[in-house]
């Protein structure tokens, strides 16, 4: 679908949105169309209802089309690039990890100064328009197109960014919005600073919640445990290993050793999903006596140039929400800042999106929304989070609450990002009843979940 570069200039160069639908599967019963987006920011709604259709389409009770988008500036809308070729971004990428010492964090910045200047030099005035604001007018463009006088949106993580953007923008246009895992607007728009503290404050209540399950798993469950002492002291040893110098892993392909910040990056993906949590604690158990291998595996994954390349995704769209407010070279107060915010993932996520952020980002989208935030809407906004989020902390969802004209939030007792890592009949009814009939749960409801980690 063809939109224009820049809204305000509905005339001009335009770009394509890559779009794909998954029909209702009771289409005489038919409501309308279901529009998700499954966050990042930059990650992918065509492929997200490529590979989940049915299942999302069992959300909205068979009676919605489900349709999902790539977002401007990412995977098939035009993406964001950084390098005239595939070669070249492997090789500007190639064996760079996350800083674990003043030296790698010397070189790291230096090289967020030289990414963000080929950013600029590549994409050009893309860069300009593809905050979440632009996104929610290629949004409401999506609804006039399916036909749809009003949007029904699931938006998950960041996409709850985009669903609070698009009903501030059109408030009268909205059916029904259902947010899960929730992205504060206040905290993500303000600066670069405020969004990254923000986004690394949970996971250590997270990650304690983990080895807190683990010490109370029965016999067998949780590798970490039975080794005579703590959990909490066998992975406290292992941290503190990992400081001291980088620990073998001799059975990763090929060999190597994990650093700390390795360790700090393993630990991304598997605390959002607790049901992965006991394979999590086998692979943190054989670190701790001496073989990092399966952590190493999983750092590499992470930081691989893929995975590089969609962090700098990220990190171009959150940079034109809201911009940073110090240099790259004051590296040494803002990432101690963040690590004081979140010991797991503070540098991690300084390194990943506030860096390229804080140096020079060669944009700056005049079309940015930065609130306000409490545009009234006729039907409540449905609101859901875990108790123990550690990619979206459960206070942005109290806060997002009370910040919405109209909202009401439903929370789930236990733990992931989004919630639907875990099942939870509760949770279903209650999505369902709210997509269908406009029906939100009581202010305060919890719902419990199905399964538990460790179980």
């Amino acid at each position: 679908m063809p939109v224009p570069l820049d809204w305000s200039e509905p005339d001009g160069p335009h770009i394509e949105l890559a779009v794909i639908r998954h029909l209702a599967s009771r289409p005489r019963e038919r409501i309308g169309s279901m529009f998700m987006n499954p966050g990042g920011p930059g990650q992918s709604g065509v492929e997200l209802v490529r590979g989940g259709g049915d299942d999302f389409d069992a959300w909205g009770g068979g009676r919605f089309d489900v349709v999902g988008w790539d977002p401007r500036g990412t995977e098939g809308s035009s993406p964001v690039r950084c390098f005239p070729s595939e070669a070249d971004e492997t090789t500007f990428w190639q064996g760079v990890t996350i800083p674990s010492t003043a030296a790698e964090s010397e070189a790291y910045q230096a090289r967020a100064v030289e990414l963000a200047r080929r950013c600029g030099e590549v994409s050009g005035k893309l860069l300009s328009h593809i905050s979440t604001a632009d996104t929610a007018r290629d949004l409401d463009a999506l609804r006039e197109l399916v036909g749809d006088k009003q949007l029904t949106y699931v938006g998950l993580s960041y996409g709850s960014m985009i669903g609070q953007t698009y009903l501030n923008l059109f408030p009268g246009r909205t059916r029904a919005m259902m947010l899960d895992g929730i992205v504060d607007a206040v905290e993500y728009t303000t600066s670069a600073e405020t969004r990254t503290a923000d986004n690394v404050s949970s996971a250590d209540e997270v990650f304690a919640q983990f080895v807190k399950l683990c010490q109370e798993a029965a016999a067998g469950r949780c590798a970490l445990a039975g080794h005579g002492e703590p959990v909490a002291q066998r992975v406290e040893t292992l941290f503190a290993m990992a400081r001291r110098a980088p620990i073998p892993a001799p059975h990763a392909d090929p060999p190597g050793t994990l650093s700390y910040g390795d360790l700090q990056m393993s630990t991304f993906n598997p605390l959002r999903l607790p049901l992965t949590w006991p394979q999590f604690a086998k692979d943190l158990d054989a670190a701790a006596g001496g073989d990092a291998s399966a952590l190493l595996t999983a750092a590499r994954q992470m930081q691989s140039p893929a995975g590089f390349a969609g962090a700098t995704t990220s990190a171009a769209i959150s940079c034109v929400d809201g911009r940073a407010r110090n240099p790259v070279s004051q590296w040494p107060q803002e990432i101690a800042r963040f690590t004081a915010a979140g010991r797991l993932w503070g540098a991690v996520l300084g390194w990943w999106l506030w860096a390229p952020c804080a140096a020079n980002w060669p944009a700056d989208d005049a079309d940015r929304y930065a609130g306000p935030w409490n545009a009234p809407t006729r039907t409540p906004v449905l609101l859901i989070g875990a108790r123990y989020d550690p990619g979206t902390p459960y206070h942005n969802a109290l806060a997002t609450e009370k910040l919405l004209a109209n909202a009401v939030l439903l929370t789930l007792n236990g733990y992931g990002h989004p919630s639907y890592q875990v099942p939870s009949k509760c949770i279903d009814q209650a999505r369902e009843r709210y997509l269908v009939d406009l029906v939100t749960p009581p202010k305060g409801a919890v719902c419990q979940p199905d399964q538990q980690p460790f179980g």
